[in-house]
């Protein structure tokens, strides 16, 4: 009958050929198993990936080779940084893909590229076939802009292709949520802050895409009460709940207050365990080691590193737990993990052209080998704004930027290494939040005392003590910062 009536409506004989898959072959033929799937559909956009999960679970039960709920659990899973989990699930949808129908194999695909190969470019290409067959599908465009082009960089492109979504289904709440996200990292603030006012008006303020971007923007604002707000109503929400937690560490951190980063720490990893997220409780532990290692704290860095080695093979939280190793100086086992990295994500976009690049650098540098680090960072410079889409939001944004500045100060190119760290603050969208983003005010008034500027050295080390100026007295960092300053007076 279906067939009968597209040929009436004009569909060409050779497209209905095509597209005629028989319905044991095609998404299920159990209607108890559909109705499962589709309530984990409605609660994914009201409540969140996380609630979301056991729906497509249970649809799995009832029918076992039901492909594409395969591919959302694993994009579930996904969303709430299980990388693991998210790489099984999507594997098993592919093994079925024969048994979905030609749209569902267009996501299943993307789903594979984007979570087991990590291959962003051949995720980038196969959405672009599936919008050229599926032009008023949303789902391709969402892919892009809120996975694929934050990874290469390419928010402009990230915009396009939300805004689009939105066009397409304008109640749909992931569309909102990415191009907010996308429109945070060109610093379009104004632009960001009236799609959250969209989303709202369109009824969508209960969905869990919203508080993270909504976050952000009053991070941006320096907006206390706001950041609080999003923190409170996540209360209770698992695969919310801890990231937002996460990013009250972050917050902390970025000012200094290193004591209250590491009590919001241990309460995303609270979160994080009692949600069952094994790979996000192990990535906050991760950062916070990270977070001790850039500010001094080599031992307490080298102890968070280390425990998190073995309860995650997750591979942000490994590039993590490396790069925290490499600025504790415990070079020895940052190589081991990079070299495990290399083995175990060898089509990997952001391992190749960002996390690889950044951590031989750093390794380099230890050795004293200046020219070694630069050409690393060479392979990252298309990509070097990008960032994971798999794990905690921006933690890993313009760390090649960050290295390749401390390159070019150790060796006193001063110019360079201020433009550097200089670029690193023109994207506040990007670094946000992140103790990079503090330190590179920091490492510009060094750049600048190295070249003999003490005026714009000490207005950028003025920069960095009033942003700490409520900072743990005892930060190693901190009485580095003020050491130096006092020379320049």
């Amino acid at each position: 009958m279906a067939s009968e009536m597209r040929n009436k409506l004009g569909e060409s004989l050779s497209t209905v050929q095509k597209f005629d898959t028989p319905l044991e072959a095609a998404t299920t033929p159990s209607l108890e198993a559909l109705k499962a799937f589709s309530s984990g559909r409605k609660v994914l956009s009201t409540t969140g990936s996380a609630a979301a999960i056991p729906f497509f679970k249970h649809a799995i039960e009832l029918d076992p080779n039901f492909a594409l709920a395969y591919a959302m659990l694993g994009r579930m899973y996904g969303d709430i940084g299980e990388s693991g989990m998210a790489a099984d699930w999507t594997r098993k949808a592919y093994e079925l893909r024969d048994r979905a129908s030609e749209a569902e194999k267009y996501l299943i695909t993307a789903s594979f590229h984007i979570t087991v190969t990590g291959d962003m470019e051949k995720a980038e290409q196969n959405c672009a076939l599936w919008i050229q067959a599926y032009p008023r599908s949303e789902m391709p465009h969402d892919f892009l802009s809120g996975i694929i082009y934050p990874v290469l960089g390419q928010y402009e492109k990230g915009v396009e292709a939300a805004a689009k979504a939105i066009r397409l289904n304008p109640d749909d709440p992931v569309s909102y949520g990415v191009l907010i996200f996308s429109y945070i990292p060109l610093n379009r603030l104004g632009e960001a802050k009236a799609t959250y006012r969209q989303a709202i008006e369109h009824k969508l303020g209960s969905s869990n895409f919203l508080p993270i971007p909504a976050y952000l923007m009053a991070f941006l604002q320096n907006d206390a009460a706001g950041m609080a707000q999003q923190v409170a109503r996540s209360a209770g929400q698992p695969g919310i709940e801890d990231e937002l937690l996460g990013m009250e560490a972050d917050t902390a951190a970025y000012s200094g207050r290193l004591r209250n980063a590491r009590e919001f720490s241990r309460q995303a990893v609270d979160s994080a365990v009692r949600a069952q997220e094994k790979e996000s409780s192990a990535m906050y532990s991760v950062l916070s080691g990270l977070r001790e290692a850039l500010f001094g704290n080599s031992q307490e860095a080298r102890r968070h590193a280390t425990s998190e080695m073995g309860r995650s093979a997750g591979r942000d939280a490994q590039y993590g737990s490396a790069l925290a190793l490499a600025y504790a100086g415990d070079d020895g086992r940052a190589q081991a993990l990079t070299a495990d990295l290399v083995k175990r994500f060898p089509e990997d976009t952001i391992v190749r052209f960002n996390y690889l690049p950044t951590l031989r650098a750093k390794l380099a540098l230890s050795k004293g080998n200046f020219s070694e680090a630069i050409e690393s960072l060479r392979t990252a410079t298309p990509y070097e704004l990008g960032q994971t889409t798999s794990s905690t939001y921006g933690w890993t944004a313009l760390y090649p930027v960050f290295v390749r500045g401390e390159a070019f100060l150790v060796e006193h190119h001063d110019g360079e290494a201020a433009a550097e760290f200089q670029r690193i603050l023109d994207h506040r969208g990007i670094v946000l939040n992140e103790p990079i983003g503090a330190l590179a005010h920091l490492q510009l008034g060094r750049a600048y005392a190295m070249a003999g500027d003490t005026a714009k050295a000490k207005a950028a080390y003025q920069d960095f003590l009033t942003l700490w100026k409520d900072a743990d007295p005892d930060v190693p960092i901190l009485k580095q910062a003020k050491a130096e300053y006092a020379k320049l007076e």
